[in-house]
Order: structure tokens, then C-alpha cells, then sequence
């Protein structure tokens, strides 16, 4: 596989483009790129070795980026058609292809482990990472973000023949791969602003399983209404952390702040006490997933029981910054962003915190989504105790007549209920007593979280 030494990177802030600008820097490649704004991330790669910019000003682009035969040009989709570093790009006969193609490119020269579905993406992503990253197997890993225990969302291993990736289905960006092992975590309806319904959805699903590879398998969750695609040399497997599918889990035990399981395995091995390092209800299914991906990819059941227990998970997903001891708050921040996922969070939250009282700052995501799913994300919410929510977060989207975050609060079954625009947040917290807070979304709520772990550390 050769790609050039110089690539320039549109909308490079991105979780997700950050992993490929790190993989490119470590093979000794030239990585430019532009983003609106700076952040800590952007902070990192620039330290790292990458020149990013953050004016949309073609002018800006270094001298040594401007050669199309040497360099190649690499953009999300969340960048806008009217972006003028890509349209000059375009423009004057640069090879430009999106974020999705070049992972693809790096799968279809490996044995890729791809990870789908509508939620569980980043955290089982993560949790196969960890498992397989001291294992003789090793990995290339590319994930959705910061892997905990190693502050980066780059695994690097210079002999393994996998790679490990979030296989996206916006824009349809899966259909760019080719995995080896490919995982479906689940299937609910979201992005139908890009597939219109249900059934087209499901059918971009089924279109992922056709690209596996000839003698490679799929691992899917039990229930999906998907019907896979795959050719007669792919294994299907099944998997959940119930008592479902040809790898699911038994003795699910929680106990003095753990959680651990027995892995039942398809060939009737057993691997029990497996404790998980973030022990919360929602990472059983996680786990029986990793390890199913692992174990067929030739990692050890004592990789397996070590990555588990000592995975401290993503960045935003689940993630505790305060346990609540000694009096003081708790306070979780979970990236959940689908119905079913919120549902799942604060599930988890009251199993860790019985008898405690649960409250939700929930920042809608996207016009779209909103609108699409406010039923749903009502229900979901109405299991808290306490629900605040701030404006929608626009994202990529301009607004829709109509659509804003009452359309979801108008239909919460909880009384305490309240909107809260996002900057008069921090005081509403500062008067408020809380026992266990969490901050819930794919919207920027965690850039406040340092400030809202100081109020509470006050309590």
C-alpha cells in the first residue's frame, strides 16, 4: 500500500480524521489540514507534527501543498460544498476523496475489523483495541475516540495484519469498506435525513455485510431486523449480553462497584469472571462483542480477560468524572444520542446509584433527529427524575420551522422538567442540588464539564 507523503486533511478537528492524521505522521508522511476552530485536539496534532490552519482562505495553504501530483486531499463530510480550501482544491486537479474512502483503502490492504451500528460503535471499538493491542496478534486501530488508557484515539502496531475502525453509516461511509470480521451492534433508524426511512436504512446494513471478505465472518447483535447479505464462505454469528446468540453472557454479577460475566462461547467454551473495567449494564452486550471479534482474530482468553478489566474506556462514552463518595455528587457524561441509547444510560446510572435521585442535562442533536425521533427520546428521558434541556445543537444543519427542544420536553413524563438555554447552564447548576447529574449527547456539553465538576466539588 503507498500513498503519497503529503496529504492535506479538510476538517481535520475531527475525531475522526484526528486517528488518520496521527497513523500518517507516524509513517514519516507530511500532514497539513484546515478546521473552523481550534481545540485541545487540534492543540495535540499541531504539537505532533501536523500545520493546521483555521481560516477558510485558500492563500493559506503551505507552499508544499500545492503540488497535485504529490499530494492527496482527504475531507469529511461535515465540511460544507461552499468550503473554499476544498473548492480550490477541487478545482485545480488534486485527487480529493473523503475520510471514509481512505480507511476503506487501508481495510481492503489488511484484515479489517469493522465495527457498525446505530450505537456501541466507539466503546466496542475501543474495548477490541484494548484486548487485541497486547496480544502477539497487535493491531492498527482507528477509533471514534480517546481510548483512556492510552490518550489517543491511534492504536499503532508496525507487524499485525488487522485494523480495527468504526465502520460510520452516515453518508453511507461503511459501504467504502471491506472488513474481514464485521461487527453489527445495532440497527435502530437514525440519519434519515439521508436514507428517508426505515427500510433503506436496513438495506445500507445489508449492503455492509456484502463487502466482507471471502472466508471472513460477521458477528451481529441477536434481534436486528437486518437480513444479511454475506456470500457462503462467511461465518454468521450471533451475540448479546443476555442468554441469546451463539456468544452472549451468563452470571452477570454486580458487587461492590464491579460487574463481571462468564462468556459463553459458540464451540461451548466458557470464559467466566470476566470483569469489565467500566461496570456499567450497557458494556455487558460491548464485551461479548469485543471478545467475540477478538478471540476470531486470534486473541488469548487472558487478552481478553486483561483488556476488559483494565478498559477505562472512550472519552464521552460513559465516562465518570465524579463517583459520587463521601457525600458529593455524582457526575457521568455519556455520549448517547439515539432514544435507545439514553434509555440505556440511565438504566445503567440507576443500577449504579439505587435509591438515588437521577437528573438529565440532554442537548438534542441535530434539527433532523429531533424531529424524527421526539417521541422517542421523551420516553427515554421520562426515566430520569430530573430532566433539563438546552437548545438543539445544530451541528451541519440549519434550523427546521417548528423543531426545537420543547418538542421533546413537552412529552417528558417526569414533573421536574425544565429548558434551560446552554448559557445560563452552569448557574442553573451552581443553585441546584444534585445527586447524581448526567450529561447526556452528541453536543459539545463536555466542554463544560471541568467547570461543572468544580461547582459540585464544592458541595
Amino acid at each position: 500500500m503507498k500513498f503519497p507523503d503529503k496529504l492535506y486533511f479538510v476538517g481535520a478537528g475531527g475525531i475522526g480524521m484526528a486517528n488518520l492524521i496521527r497513523y500518517f505522521l507516524s509513517k514519516g508522511a507530511e500532514v497539513a489540514g484546515y478546521d473552523r476552530t481550534s481545540t485541545l485536539l487540534t492543540d495535540a496534532l499541531r504539537s505532533e507534527g501536523a500545520e493546521i490552519i483555521f481560516e477558510d482562505d485558500a492563500n493559506l495553504i503551505p507552499a508544499a501543498f500545492r503540488d497535485p501530483e504529490k499530494t492527496l486531499v482527504v475531507y469529511t463530510p461535515a465540511v460544507g460544498a461552499d468550503n473554499r480550501i476544498l473548492s480550490y482544491f477541487r478545482d485545480n486537479g488534486f485527487e480529493v476523496i473523503k475520510r471514509a474512502r481512505l480507511l476503506g483503502i487501508i481495510t481492503r490492504h489488511s484484515k479489517g475489523i469493522c465495527v457498525a451500528g446505530s450505537h456501541g460503535k466507539t466503546t466496542t471499538t475501543s474495548m477490541i483495541a484494548n484486548i487485541m493491542r497486547r496480544s502477539p496478534a497487535g493491531v492498527n486501530a482507528f477509533l471514534g475516540g480517546i481510548l483512556r488508557n492510552i490518550g489517543s484515539n491511534l492504536v499503532i502496531s508496525e507487524k499485525s495484519e488487522y485494523s480495527v475502525v468504526e465502520a460510520d453509516e452516515y453518508d453511507r461511509s461503511f459501504h467504502q469498506f471491506s472488513p474481514f470480521i464485521a461487527v453489527i451492534t445495532s440497527c435502530d433508524p437514525d440519519h434519515l435525513d439521508i436514507y428517508g426511512d426505515e427500510e433503506h436504512y436496513l438495506e445500507a446494513f445489508s449492503i455492509f455485510t456484502s463487502l466482507i471478505q471471502p472466508g471472513g465472518k460477521l458477528i451481529m447483535h441477536t434481534g436486528l431486523k437486518l437480513r444479511p447479505d454475506v456470500s457462503e464462505s462467511v461465518a454468521v454469528e450471533t451475540y448479546s449480553g443476555g442468554s441469546q446468540g451463539d456468544w452472549h453472557a451468563e452470571d452477570i454479577t454486580y458487587g461492590e462497584g464491579t460487574l463481571s460475566f462468564t462468556l459463553c462461547c459458540p464451540d461451548g467454551k466458557r470464559l467466566p469472571h470476566l470483569e469489565l473495567g467500566v461496570p456499567v449494564e450497557i458494556n455487558i452486550d460491548n464485551a461479548v462483542a469485543a471478545a467475540a471479534a477478538a478471540l476470531s482474530a486470534g486473541a488469548s482468553e487472558d487478552d481478553v480477560r486483561l483488556g476488559l478489566k483494565d478498559f477505562m474506556g472512550a472519552k464521552r462514552r460513559f465516562e465518570i468524572w465524579m463517583k459520587g463518595e463521601e457525600g458529593t455528587p455524582a457526575l457521568i457524561d455519556d455520549y448517547a444520542h439515539s432514544p435507545n441509547e439514553v434509555k440505556a444510560s440511565i438504566s445503567s446510572v440507576r443500577k449504579l446509584y439505587p435509591g438515588r435521585k437521577i437528573s438529565v442535562i440532554f442537548q438534542p442533536h441535530l434539527y433532523t433527529r429531533t424531529r424524527d425521533f421526539a417521541p422517542e427520546f421523551a420516553e427515554a428521558l421520562s426515566a430520569a427524575d430530573e430532566v433539563i434541556l438546552p437548545e438543539i445543537y445544530p451541528a451541519r444543519e440549519l434550523p427546521i420551522p417548528g423543531v426545537d427542544s420543547n418538542l421533546i420536553l413537552k412529552d417528558v413524563k417526569c414533573e421536574n422538567k425544565r429548558f434551560c438555554e446552554r448559557k445560563d447552564l452552569l448557574n442553573l447548576i451552581k443553585n441546584s442540588n444534585f445527586e447524581v447529574l448526567i450529561t447526556l449527547g452528541a453536543a459539545d456539553l463536555d466542554v463544560l464539564l471541568p467547570e461543572i465538576k468544580e461547582i459540585l466539588s464544592t458541595r
